[in-house]
């Protein structure tokens, strides 16, 4: 469900409603009982929750062409910081 933002004319507060996509718009003020409208807004795109790679997720110039991840490679069983794995021997 998308949250709408609504602008009273008669007191001029800015506020936030969460509300189904079905729901009709509000016609008055929560706060003082005056008449409200809906604010066109640009949305926020997609959120990605959770752990994971994305084909959107930006990365360095230099990174993307080459491949190249800025990571120190790791085995995965114990801290990047101890593994030796990361070392450069």
């Amino acid at each position: 469900m998308p949250n709408y933002d609504y602008e009273c004319t008669s007191c001029n507060k800015i506020m936030e409603i969460f509300q189904q996509m079905s729901e009709a718009p509000l016609q008055k003020c929560p706060e003082c009982g005056g008449k409200i409208k809906r604010l066109v807004g640009g949305g926020l795109g997609v959120i990605f929750k959770g752990s994971g790679f994305y084909a959107t997720d930006s990365r360095k110039e230099s990174s993307a062409k080459s491949g190249k991840s800025d990571a120190a490679p790791s085995c995965g069983k114990c801290p990047t910081s101890t593994c030796p794995a990361s070392s450069n021997s």
